[in-house]
């Protein structure tokens, strides 16, 4: 098999792994809505609703401001560490920053956490446009982007029914385990993967 052929094929590959990748993300980030319930008592809804509000907005607001923030970081690292690395860089911070929700006990400790995610999930969508780039030809990169991207619409469709059964049934916690270590699992794919 010629090299070009092994390359053709590994192609598909990487589009496989940036589809994972963009799953697990839109995962990531809905996990936190989607247990928000088991969390008031954490949050001091029993205080005060406004405050707890509040509260909860600040919370979803990190992440939002520190995604924004990480944008303009993130292409910068990719270009200048490379994909192989800087895909890792992001995925690894962002899989740690959802394992991190475990140990919030304060509204503090969650926007610590959501902050540390937004960040980390900054670095998905430049680092697989440029992995698109780089292995797929002119022709097909359109048909490659749409791929991976439609792991947006997968993560959001799974998250509602897997978070919900884990946290019910294991915990708040287990939720964010779950999807820390379904990043983490990923980057160890991703490590393992020969990206020329």
């Amino acid at each position: 098999m010629s090299s070009t052929t092994n390359r053709s094929n590994l192609r598909w590959v990487v589009c496989g792994l940036l589809f994972l990748a963009t799953t697990i993300n839109y995962m990531d980030r809905t996990a936190l809505g989607l247990v928000e319930p088991m969390l008031k008592h954490i949050l001091g809804a029993d205080q005060d609703i406004s405050l707890y509000n509040q509260r909860y907005s600040d919370i979803v607001n990190c992440f939002i401001f520190a995604y924004g923030v990480g944008f303009l970081l993130a292409g910068r690292v990719v270009d200048r560490v490379g994909v192989k690395k800087g895909y890792a860089l992001s995925i690894g911070t962002w899989a740690l920053a959802s394992l991190s929700h475990v140990l919030a006990r304060s509204p503090f400790g969650f926007g610590m956490a959501r902050f540390a995610l937004g960040i980390g999930e900054s670095g998905n969508f430049p680092s697989a446009l440029k992995a698109t780039a780089d292995w797929f030809p002119v022709e097909e990169r359109a048909l490659a982007t749409g791929l991976f991207n439609s792991g947006t619409s997968a993560g959001a469709l799974i998250a509602p029914l897997l978070i919900p059964f884990v946290a019910v049934r294991y915990g708040w916690q287990s939720a964010f385990y779950t999807t820390g270590s379904l990043g983490l699992i990923w980057l160890v794919g991703w490590l393992l993967f020969p990206y020329d």
